[in-house]
């Protein structure tokens, strides 16, 4: 899906303040004023209409303060000494107007300058922060993630603040406290997967507890899945290679392989969910296949070559809570279970610290995920999922 991030919604004294993008270069320059109409008569007209609009038509009363302050470049008196300080307020409210107006064109380069400028001097501006952590996302997407860096940082600052119990004065284009938290995460974890997918887990993870469509889309979990498999799945799959394979089966064998299949066992929830969200959603009727052909293989490495209860499992999965990252196991049962789980610790298939040959872990395609506050209508059906290398499946025990 691609988004185009919504004009943010602003209040109403705010809406006021709008100023045309044009006037960007000549927010501190003195306005043209033809000298002739420098007359002190003219000059008291001005004074006089900026007071009358100063709070019914701040764009007519920053106008004709702009011809005063012209007029008067040379004084310095009570009145000059306020319109500055009047003007020079107006120019940094309407920064964050301009802000929005770059991020819905998507003139990031611009944004991005522009929202730097407006943070050394409100640097826990909880709403720029999250229009700029959010507007990264929306440009990675279109495969421009020249500012993934700083939109990564924002985002976590803005989470942060948000944590702490700072608010924004309008939680546009998120439904609120809760939906923001939820596409602040996930732009993080969607940034950070290319270049750190284990750290991306956690964000991934986090953004679906939150009640927001994220939770409700199969592309989050489908994310997750391949998270895992890119991150510590990979990790200690090569692990398992360097250090067992070729080698009789010892009890630090067995228990990297129980770490490795608990991994297995959180991409198989995870894909188990991404199916069933999208088994009635024709918008992923390209990515579904896929997903269950990833699902199918991975669940019969964990039940014995048998894929009895796997139809169960995409049924049900959705009532359970999503399961955390695992915790590290340092130490084996006395006895293994007698059987597998569909999800959980079990060891499956013991011998082995990899997928069977053949199977393919599928990444998600690249789409966007909108806020709640955009309509359905504006989705597109995303693009066939492109599969991830082929996963390690030649470090078995000879």
């Amino acid at each position: 899906m691609k988004k185009t991030i919504q004009l943010l919604a602003i209040g109403a004294t705010v809406a006021l303040f709008t100023l045309p993008v044009a006037a960007r270069n000549l927010l501190s320059q003195p306005e043209t004023v033809v000298q002739d109409q420098c007359t002190p008569e003219n000059k008291d007209a001005w004074y006089a209409s900026f007071r009358e609009s100063r709070t019914t038509d701040v764009k007519k009363a920053y106008d004709v303060a702009k011809k005063y302050l012209a007029c008067a470049a040379a004084e310095d008196n009570k009145i000059t000494q306020y319109l500055k300080r009047w003007v020079c307020s107006y120019e940094k409210e309407n920064r964050k107007v301009l802000l929005s107006q770059q991020l819905a064109e998507k003139k990031y380069a611009d944004a991005f300058a522009l929202g730097k400028e407006i943070l050394t001097d409100e640097p826990e501006n909880v709403k720029v922060l999250s229009d700029l952590g959010y507007g990264g996302y929306v440009a990675s997407t279109a495969k421009n993630t020249t500012f993934n860096a700083d939109a990564i940082n924002y985002a976590k600052k803005a989470i942060q603040l948000i944590e702490s119990g700072k608010a924004p004065d309008s939680w546009a284009p998120f439904a609120g406290k809760d939906d923001a938290l939820a596409y602040l995460n996930y732009s993080i974890g969607v940034m950070t997967l290319p270049q750190d997918p284990s750290a991306a887990v956690s964000y991934l993870i986090k953004a679906a507890q939150f009640e927001s469509n994220l939770k409700k889309s199969p592309l989050t979990y489908a994310y997750i899945a391949g998270a895992y498999e890119e991150g510590p799945y990979a990790k200690q799959s090569a692990d398992y290679e360097k250090l067992y394979k070729g080698k009789d089966e010892t009890p630090e064998s067995k228990l990297a392989l129980a770490n490795i299949n608990q991994l297995v066992d959180r991409i198989i929830d995870a894909y188990a969910r991404a199916v069933a969200l999208a088994a009635n959603d024709p918008k992923f009727a390209a990515s579904k296949p896929g997903w269950v052909e990833a699902l199918t293989n991975l669940y019969k490495y964990r039940h014995d070559k048998s894929d009895a209860g796997m139809n169960e499992l995409v049924a049900s999965v959705l009532s359970k809570p999503l399961p955390p990252e695992p915790t590290p196991i340092t130490s084996l049962p006395a006895s293994a279970p007698a059987t597998t789980p569909a999800t959980g610790t079990g060891n499956g298939a013991s011998s082995t610290g990899a997928l069977p040959t053949g199977t393919t872990v599928v990444k998600p395609p690249t789409a966007t995920n909108t806020p709640a506050t955009t309509t359905p209508t504006a989705t597109k059906t995303p693009a066939p999922a492109s599969p991830t290398k082929k996963p390690r499946s030649n470090h078995k025990r000879n």
